[in-house]
């Protein structure tokens, strides 16, 4: 079931590592408010090639805390301290 959510690329050369999903990750959640692919591009600390990007963010889509639309993204998972109070508690929140 997991290779029909995330979307299948061709050829993928390079598979991103660690360090660069944790460093886009860190971009998309200090971003204020919603960023194209490009301004993503420019925020990042380092260069990344254009397919390992697009691998990141078909995962950080597919895990829900980014959400991609006309090629604009914006962060989108809720990391509030009073959240994780209760889902560590075992209250379930609606």
């Amino acid at each position: 079931m997991l290779k029909y959510l995330i979307k299948r690329r061709k050829f993928q050369t390079r598979a991103p590592t660690l360090n660069t999903v944790l460093m886009v990750e860190e971009t998309l959640q200090n971003a204020q408010g919603v960023l194209s692919i490009p301004e993503l591009k420019r925020g990042l600390p380092k260069q990344v090639m254009h397919q390992t990007l697009v691998a990141i963010l078909d995962y950080l889509e597919y895990s829900g805390k980014v959400t991609i639309h006309n090629n604009n993204i914006m962060w989108t998972l809720n990391d509030s301290p009073k959240l994780k109070k209760y889902r560590q508690s075992g209250i379930k929140v609606r």
